[in-house]
C-alpha cells in the first residue's frame, strides 16, 4: 500500500514538473515576438540619431505600439475570414494573399494615424521616410532603381509620378505584417505606375521584355568571355 502511494506521489511530481516546465515553454515563446518587435522599434530609433531623450522615447514607443498592433490583427485575422468570391476589377477568383490583404485592410484606421501623428511631429520628412523604409526593407528605392533600368530614357514627369505612387505604396504597406503583404501593396502601385506610363505614350511590356532580352544576352556574353 506504501508503495503505492510512493507511486502515485511520483507521477503528481513528475505531471507538475511538466506542467511547469510547459508554462514556461509557453511564457518563452510568447515573450520571444515581443522582443523581435522592441528591438526593431529600438534600432531603427536609434539609427535616427536625434540626441533628444524625450524623443527617442516618444518615436520608439509609437513604433513598437503600431508593430504590435499590425502583428496583433494580422494573427487574429486569417485569410479564411474573407469570404472567397472573385476579384470584380478583373473577374478572377481571389487568391489566399488577396482575402488576406482585404481583411487586414479592415484594421482600424488609427493604428495607421497614431503612428503617422507622432512621427510626423517628432520628426521631419527626410526621418519620417526613413523610419517608413525600415518597415518596408527600402522597396521604394529598389523599385524606383528597377524603372530606370527598364525605361533609361524616364522623363522627369514621368519620375515623379512613378515617386508618388511608390511613396504611397510605402505607407500604406507599413500596415503589413509579412514582406509578402508588403510586396503585395507595391504590386498595386507599381501596376498604377506601368498603366501611367502605358498612358503616356510608352509601352510598358515592350519596355520589360527589351530589358529582359538584354540582361539574358549580357549574361550569356559574359559566360562567353
Amino acid at each position: 500500500m506504501l508503495s503505492l502511494v510512493v507511486i502515485i506521489l511520483c507521477i503528481q511530481f513528475v505531471a507538475a514538473q511538466d506542467q511547469a516546465g510547459n508554462k514556461e515553454t509557453t511564457t518563452a515563446l510568447a515573450a520571444k515576438p515581443v522582443a523581435e518587435l522592441e528591438k526593431k522599434a529600438s534600432e531603427w530609433t536609434n539609427a535616427l540619431q536625434l540626441n533628444d531623450a524625450g524623443k527617442v522615447q516618444r518615436v520608439q514607443a509609437a513604433i513598437l505600439t503600431h508593430l504590435t498592433a499590425v502583428r496583433d490583427w494580422h494573427n487574429a485575422h486569417p485569410f479564411s475570414l474573407t469570404p472567397a468570391g472573385i476579384n470584380p476589377a478583373t473577374g478572377n477568383k481571389l487568391s489566399d494573399m488577396d482575402r488576406q490583404i482585404i481583411v487586414c485592410s479592415t484594421k482600424p484606421a488609427s493604428i495607421h494615424e497614431n503612428l503617422m501623428t507622432v512621427l510626423k511631429t517628432e520628426l521631419d520628412s527626410t526621418q519620417v521616410a526613413f523610419i517608413l523604409d525600415k518597415y518596408t526593407v527600402g522597396k521604394t528605392a529598389f523599385t524606383l532603381k528597377g524603372y530606370h533600368a527598364i525605361v533609361p530614357d524616364l522623363t522627369e514627369k514621368e519620375e515623379a509620378e512613378i515617386i508618388r505612387n511608390l511613396q504611397q505604396a510605402r505607407e500604406q504597406a507599413i500596415d503589413y505584417k509579412s514582406i509578402k503583404e508588403v510586396s503585395a501593396i507595391f504590386e498595386i502601385y507599381k501596376t498604377k505606375s506601368e498603366q501611367y506610363l502605358n498612358s503616356n505614350g510608352r509601352n510598358w511590356r515592350q519596355l520589360f521584355k527589351a530589358y529582359v532580352d538584354k540582361v539574358k544576352a549580357e549574361k550569356e556574353a559574359s559566360k562567353n568571355r
